[in-house]
């Protein structure tokens, strides 16, 4: 069931942009989907630990559907945005689109809310700093 939803505009970076190589797919050549996730939850954290300044780890993730399969050799970008934050705890929502290799058309792949917490040295849950 593809998603009709535009892409990203130019101006949007992503917070990852990789290469799926044979070695993250099934023996049939599409990716495996905790490959995937593990890239979104990749994402997700580079944007946690920037508000957080300092180690996050992630607590939660809500439902992923996989609208379209990625192939060996498709660009993935993956977006990541904050949604909301709490004392020690930030909603990260992010996006995954697919480019084949020799084509410019993108499609999203998937989508999932991601739940961060900030942590101490000891893994214990900290206060985020204020927002800026």
């Amino acid at each position: 069931m593809p998603d009709d939803s535009p892409a990203p505009g130019a101006d949007r970076q992503p917070a990852i942009r990789v290469t799926a190589m044979p070695a993250d797919a099934n023996p049939s050549g599409d990716i495996f989907g905790g490959w995937l996730m593990a890239q979104m939850d990749l994402a997700a954290g580079l944007v946690a630990m920037r508000i957080a300044r300092g180690r996050t780890v992630t607590v939660a993730v809500e439902a992923m559907t996989f609208l379209s399969p990625v192939a060996i050799g498709d660009e993935v970008s993956v977006y990541a945005d904050l949604v909301s934050r709490g004392r020690s705890s930030m909603r990260i929502a992010v996006e995954a689109w697919r480019r084949e290799r020799h084509a410019e058309e993108r499609r999203k792949v998937t989508e999932a809310v991601f739940t961060f917490v900030a942590i101490d040295h000891e893994r214990r849950p900290i206060a985020l700093p204020p927002a800026e």
